[in-house]
């Protein structure tokens, strides 16, 4: 007796509901799966699998280019016809996927909003949700564009393509955080792609994989499984770095300032006080202090300056601090003492955190976490910081999630980098464990050590490989001395950026275009019965 195969039912009025609700929940079950492989739970070896779901959905919702039969009796040329059967419903089914992913992952924005933004917990709550819901347009096009691309024997590279180009205009478009990839930060044999494409190669093999899972359970032949072929090259590339010496410290102060912490003039000299008393303990030659903990201004306070520079007579200070622009608008800023009280240099931050440091168009009601008068504008370019303990690349705390920024840093000569960052405003959530991925990632795409100095955690240093070599305790005061060590080489990421990115974005449109009958080739596209294991 054959067992039977189980193939999806033709879509008709009677079991039309039936269809939907189980694509609701398998668009669902995708947005849980990507949700469960970033911290708190950090269960990385669910994301070969996480997207299966979500592209089971997009091969059911959609029909392939119509073949009519030419008119008489005679056998003239065929000609497809593109339909767009189902578009609206792949769409809609990709964009709930997202929703709960983004519901599920980043719930320490209502958190924020409401807390530190002081909204009313109906309106946080409401701006969470609308942010939710255009985060999840991005995942509505990915389902959109995919269900053509299942129905091809180019299906595994095709299907990695379109998410990895898409992936890429996250950042672009708005706000960036977790990429795929960052799930298989300890993932030996997928990372070791990341030096030469970023992040976003190592999604596209975590999507190839994804695919192939959806198509056996479709019941495709075998033949579209063939890329998976090249996946045992990844073993031909050079392993991420183990134990790579460090030759060099750091003091890091952690100064676990509340962020609601009302300050007095008195009362904050006194915790400065403190935190310079701190930093004075330990014979250090770099001291380091996170992203402004406080009302830290440098070029308005004439004590703190004094201070600031009395600290570094003998060694470098890297602290961050309230710049501004010849206007007098406000930026977000590193500054660098070195030895004698000079200033080496400063770096004025880039990529401005949503609600925290400007407020998008779209959600005026809301207020701006920040404290200042005014938004926080960007800066203008990267800048390596010059200095006797290395060639400084610094990044300020949310620009850890735009790999195109932080190599650039790397690509000017930056042979260590520092991370700068008050996580204060997350609360006790997941959110520190995730953006501590994200730097993590960084780490490799370049191939440096990263010293991250944050307010109240996680303080830690991260090696080439993207390993912690040692952390913090989070929420509390402290100090420690980091070892780092200074990498000279380039990756070929950080000498050439997102080409891999850009160029998968492009690629995958092409495919999907022909798949979908857009573009004629010719020759009558492939029908589904070719891919199916009838005989």
């Amino acid at each position: 007796m054959i067992a039977p195969k189980w193939r999806p039912s033709r879509l008709t009025p009677q079991n039309a509901l039936e269809h939907a609700l189980f694509d609701s929940l398998l668009s669902v079950l995708t947005g849980v799966l990507l949700f469960l492989c970033f911290p708190p739970f950090d269960f990385h070896l669910l994301a070969p699998f996480a997207l299966t779901p979500l592209l089971i959905v997009a091969a059911r919702r959609w029909s392939p280019p119509t073949e009519p039969r030419p008119s008489g009796s005679g056998r003239g040329k065929q000609r497809l016809k593109f339909t767009s059967r189902g578009a609206a419903s792949r769409f809609l089914f990709g964009w709930v996927a997202g929703v709960v992913y983004w519901f599920a992952v980043c719930p320490w924005i209502e958190f924020v909003l409401h807390v530190h933004g002081y909204l009313s917990p109906w309106l946080a709550w409401f701006s969470f949700c609308l942010f939710c819901a255009l985060k999840a347009i991005h995942m509505g096009l990915f389902a959109t564009l995919a269900g053509p691309l299942m129905h091809r024997w180019y299906v595994l590279p095709a299907v990695a393509l379109l998410w990895a180009g898409i992936e890429r205009t996250h950042g672009t478009f708005g706000f960036a955080w977790l990429a795929l990839g960052n799930a298989a930060i300890d993932m030996s044999v997928p990372l070791r792609v990341a030096p030469f494409t970023g992040v976003y190669g190592v999604s596209f093999v975590l999507v190839m994989l994804s695919a192939a899972l959806a198509c056996v359970l479709l019941r495709r032949k075998r033949v579209v499984l063939a890329p998976l072929l090249v996946l045992p090259l990844l073993l031909l590339l050079p392993p991420v770095p183990v134990g790579l010496p460090t030759t060099d410290q750091a003091l890091v102060v952690q100064p676990n300032v509340d962020p609601e912490t009302v300050w007095t003039s008195e009362g904050w000299r006194t915790y400065e006080d403190r935190l310079l008393a701190l930093s004075r303990s330990f014979p250090a030659p770099l001291v380091v202090w996170p992203e402004v903990p406080g009302p830290v201004y440098y070029y308005d306070d004439p004590e703190f300056q004094r201070e600031a520079r009395a600290l570094a007579r003998d060694r470098s200070f890297l602290f961050g601090t309230v710049a501004y622009t010849p206007e007098h608008d406000p930026l977000n800023s590193a500054v660098l003492l070195i030895p004698g009280g000079r200033e080496a240099g400063r770096y004025d931050k880039i990529h401005l955190v949503p609600f925290g440091e400007f407020i998008p168009p779209l959600f005026s009601w809301v207020n701006r976490i920040s404290r200042e008068i005014g938004d926080f504008v960007p800066g203008r370019e990267a800048k390596v910081l010059d200095s006797p303990d290395g060639r400084l690349g610094v990044f300020i705390c949310y620009e850890s999630a735009f790999p195109q920024g932080v190599r650039q840093f790397a690509a000017q000569g930056a042979d260590v980098l520092f991370n700068l960052s008050n996580d204060g405003y997350f609360g006790h959530s997941a959110a520190y464990g995730q953006h501590l991925s994200l730097v993590r990632m960084r780490a490799v795409e370049n191939r440096r050590f990263i010293v991250r100095s944050t307010n109240d955690g996680i303080t830690a240093v991260i090696d080439p490989g993207g390993r912690v070599r040692r952390r913090l305790p989070p929420y509390t005061l402290a100090a420690a001395l980091l070892s780092y060590g200074r990498v000279t080489e380039q990756t070929f990421y950080t000498k050439t950026g997102d080409w891999f990115a850009w160029g998968a974005l492009g690629v995958s449109l092409l495919l999907t275009a022909l798949a979908a009958g857009l573009i004629s080739t010719g020759s009558p596209v492939p029908s589904q019965a070719l891919l199916s294991r009838d005989r």
